[in-house]
């Protein structure tokens, strides 16, 4: 097997400078950050005059104890020993249903618009061409 060969992040400008990023993180790691984020660039905490309250480590630490840890439950759609081999609504399969739309013809499609009986007697034509509910 082949070793990759990590290459340096040198980049060369427009101009023809040669840039190290690496070099240029580790140069400005205790320079504050732009913004109003109270930090440095490494993200630890700065205090005022710019000085180290709490370092990186130290906050992720802290964050690490504070969270819940995810609880170890078995999926909804595992099934684990203890279970039944019962098969539940979500878990049945579905029918597959075909993606071609069943066509109607002309006369069907009228049908289902033209109002029924029963419609045609609730409602009466104004003067102004209007349909309103016929008063009982």
């Amino acid at each position: 097997m082949s070793m990759k060969h990590k290459g340096q992040k040198t980049y060369v400008t427009a101009q023809g400078r040669k840039i190290d990023m690496d070099l240029l993180r580790k140069r400005n790691e205790l320079t504050p950050a732009v913004g109003n984020a109270k930090v440095n660039a490494r993200g630890d905490e700065l205090g005022p005059g710019g000085k180290i309250v709490r370092k990186r480590e130290d906050i992720v630490n802290e964050y690490y104890k504070n969270t819940n840890a995810v609880a170890d439950e078995a999926s909804p759609r595992r099934k684990t020993q203890a279970q039944p081999d019962e098969v539940t609504e979500e878990e049945k399969p579905k029918a597959k249903t075909s993606r071609k739309k069943a066509t109607k013809s002309k006369a069907e499609e009228v049908e289902e618009q033209a109002p029924t009986a029963e419609e045609e007697a609730e409602w009466e034509e104004d003067e102004n061409g209007d349909f309103i509910r016929k008063e009982k």
